[in-house]
């Protein structure tokens, strides 16, 4: 969405109230949280706020049978007033967007996960967006890996999993364009009115899995578009790095 109309004043971008242009919002998470779940995780990211659940199913998914690899599989949901709005409860699964990011989530989470731990057996990562501020997608991601985080340190400390299943950190973030600033971790002010906006899935070592995204408003440099993708990319470094550290005091470790 254009910040201005061609020959119209250019209204003022929205202001950052304590973090830096480069800077996420602050994140907490805390696993654990649902009683009922072999694997859960509460995750607020400035106002966004997602609780995400891991369930695990001891039958293949069709495409898997006879293969050496289980399978992970993601679901999302918005609940009705997570955003300012009230909003019909998603219960169509071919709602374009939602599918959209399930499909986003399931690739990243798999990419982070050793499956030939779990042969004949199906994850399930559900992450519903408990409130909206921008970067709910990005959000589940992180809650989903703390779910699973949670989910495997039970599997290991029961003993029922001898080797760490979680073979990569996997993570992501947003990173956006208003005129020419950069901006890391759009809230929801600032994603309507970027003229670009990517969604970063990386690795904690800067390894990419996916980018999701592109231009609102006109077409991007060559050189606008690299700076997006490596800002993001250093981006879920230290996103990462500041999740790890907290799921690990919550461990106890």
């Amino acid at each position: 969405m254009s910040t201005a109309s061609k020959g119209s004043i250019p209204q003022p971008l929205p202001v950052r109230e304590g973090r830096t242009l480069l800077e996420p919002r602050p994140l907490t998470v805390k696993r654990g949280v649902n009683p009922h779940a072999p694997g859960s995780a509460h995750l607020i990211m400035g106002r966004t706020e997602i609780m995400a659940t891991v369930s695990i199913q001891d039958k293949a998914a069709p495409h898997m049978r006879g293969s050496k690899e289980g399978w992970l599989t993601a679901e999302y949901s918005m609940l009705p007033r997570a955003t300012t709005d009230r909003q019909a409860r998603e219960r169509n699964l071919q709602d374009g967007r939602r599918y959209e990011i399930q499909r986003l989530l399931g690739r990243a989470l798999r990419a982070s996960m050793d499956l030939r731990h779990f042969r004949n057996q199906t994850l399930y990562v559900d992450c519903d967006v408990l409130v909206a501020d921008g970067g709910t997608r990005v959000a589940s991601i992180l809650a989903g890996h703390a779910a699973l985080h949670d989910f495997c340190d039970r599997l290991i400390q029961k003993g029922q999993l001898t080797d760490w299943p979680i073979a990569h950190n996997v993570g992501a973030i947003s990173v956006g364009l208003l005129r020419d600033e950069v901006r890391v971790d759009l809230d929801y002010a600032e994603d309507r009115v970027a003229r670009a906006d990517l969604n970063v899935v990386a690795t904690d070592t800067g390894l990419i899995i996916e980018v999701q995204g592109g231009a609102e408003d006109g077409a991007l440099t060559q050189e606008e578009y690299v700076r997006l993708l490596s800002t993001g990319a250093f981006a879920v470094q230290g996103v990462m790095a500041d999740l790890t550290r907290q799921l690990s005091v919550i461990q106890g470790m």
